[in-house]
C-alpha cells in the first residue's frame, strides 16, 4: 500500500530526518510544501532529485481555501517547522480540516513536558496548535522525542569533538543523576514512518526514544571511549532556575531579540530536564503517551555508544551547518 504524505519543513533539521525515514520506508508518495522564496534554493532542488513533488504555498499570504486546495489528496500532513514558527501552523491546521486530511502531525518532536509547565515558551506555542486541531476535530498524531544525542555530549579537552558541537554541554547539573530520554535524530524519521501507518496511534500522543541516560552515564561513556577526562563545570538546580528567570526577563524587555528567545528555550529545556525531571518514560506515560518501544519492539535504534563511536571517528554531522533554520525559517 502506498500512502500520500505532504511534509512541511522538509529541508529543516527535523524535516530532513523525517524525509529520509519516509523515503527509506518506501511506502510513501511524498510532496513538500515550500514557500515561494525557497523554490530556487539548492535544498529545494535537491528534494526534486529525490522524487519529492514540490508544492508552492505561502501560509503568510494565501487564504485557507488556497492552502486547502494544495493539501487535497494527501491523507497525512506532517509539519516540521522551525522552533520560532510554531504559530504559522494555525492556518495549516485550518486548511487541513477543510481539505479533509486523515491525519495531521503537528510540529512536536520535542522533549516530554506537561502543558503549562516550565517550557512555557516553546511548548506553549505548540499547545496552541494542538488546541486548534481539537477545535476542528481534525484527526492527529502528536509525536515527541527524546533529547538528541547530537546535542547531548560534552566537549573533550583535546578538542576532538569540537567539529560536531553546537553549544556548551559541559555543565554538570546537581549530582548529574537526572534521567533523560535520548535518541539519535536519524531515528526520528524511521519511527515517524511507522507511526503514521499505524491505526493505533491515531488521535494519540506518541513518544520515541532509544535510551534513558543521566549526565553521569554520558560522561562515563565518552570518557571511557575517548580516554579523556571531561573538563566539567557545575551548576545547582537553583542556579538553573535563576538563569531561566533572567532569560525570560531579558526576552520580555527585548521581545524582538531572536537570541534572547533562543536563550529562554535553552534555559527552559535545562530546567525541565534536570530540575523538573520531565523528560522520562514514566512522565510520558503519565501524560498519556504511547511508547514506540512497546509499539515496535522489533525496531533497533542507534545506541548512544554507537553514536559516540561515530563522533570520535569524525563521522558525525554538526547540526544547522547549512543555516540557522530554527531562527530564520
Amino acid at each position: 500500500m502506498t500512502y500520500n504524505v505532504l511534509l512541511h519543513g522538509a529541508t529543516g533539521e527535523t524535516g530532513r530526518e523525517i524525509l529520509d525515514g519516509l523515503i527509506e520506508d518506501g511506502s510513501f508518495t511524498i510532496a513538500a510544501l515550500v514557500r515561494p522564496q525557497s523554490v530556487e534554493k539548492p535544498a529545494t532542488k535537491a528534494l526534486e532529485k529525490r522524487s519529492v513533488k514540490i508544492l508552492v504555498g505561502d501560509l503568510a499570504n494565501q487564504t485557507v481555501d488556497e492552502i486547502a486546495a494544495l493539501l487535497d489528496g494527501y491523507e497525512t500532513v506532517i509539519s516540521a517547522v522551525a522552533a520560532g514558527a510554531q504559530l504559522d501552523q494555525l492556518k495549516l491546521v485550518d486548511a487541513a480540516a477543510k481539505a479533509g486530511t486523515k491525519r495531521f502531525v503537528p510540529c512536536g518532536f520535542t522533549t516530554i513536558s506537561p502543558p503549562g509547565g516550565v517550557m512555557s515558551l516553546l511548548r506553549g506555542d505548540k499547545e496552541q496548535v494542538h488546541e486548534r486541531i481539537w477545535y476542528h476535530h481534525l484527526p492527529y498524531t502528536i509525536i515527541d522525542t527524546g533529547y538528541w544525542y547530537q546535542i547531548s555530549f560534552p566537549r573533550l579537552p583535546s578538542g576532538k569533538v569540537d567539529y560536531a558541537m553546537l553549544g556548551d554541554h559541559n555543565t554538570f547539573v546537581g549530582n548529574g543523576d537526572a534521567p533523560n530520554l535520548l535518541i539519535d535524530k536519524r531515528d526520528i524519521g524511521r519511527l515517524t514512518a511507522r507511526i503514521i501507518k499505524d491505526t493505533r496511534t491515531l488521535n494519540k500522543r506518541v513518544f520515541l526514544h532509544a535510551e534513558v541516560l543521566t549526565q553521569d552515564d554520558i560522561w562515563a561513556i565518552i570518557q571511557g571511549k575517548s580516554g579523556e577526562k571531561v573538563e566539567t563545570k557545575h551548576a545547582s538546580h537553583d542556579e538553573l532556575v535563576a538563569k531561566m528567570h533572567a532569560a525570560r526577563a531579558n526576552l520580555e524587555a527585548n521581545p524582538s531579540d531572536t537570541m534572547a528567545r533562543v536563550a529562554v528555550w535553552t534555559a527552559e529545556y535545562d530546567v525541565s530536564k534536570y530540575v523538573q525531571r520531565d523528560n522520562t518514560p514514566e512522565n510520558a506515560r503519565y501524560l498519556g503517551y504511547l511508547d514506540t518501544k512497546e509499539l515496535y519492539p522489533d525496531f533497533r535504534p542507534i545506541t548512544f555508544t554507537a553514536f559516540i563511536d561515530e563522533l570520535l571517528a569524525d563521522k558525525a554531522r554538526k547540526l544547522y551547518q547549512d543555516q540557522f533554520e530554527f531562527l530564520h525559517k
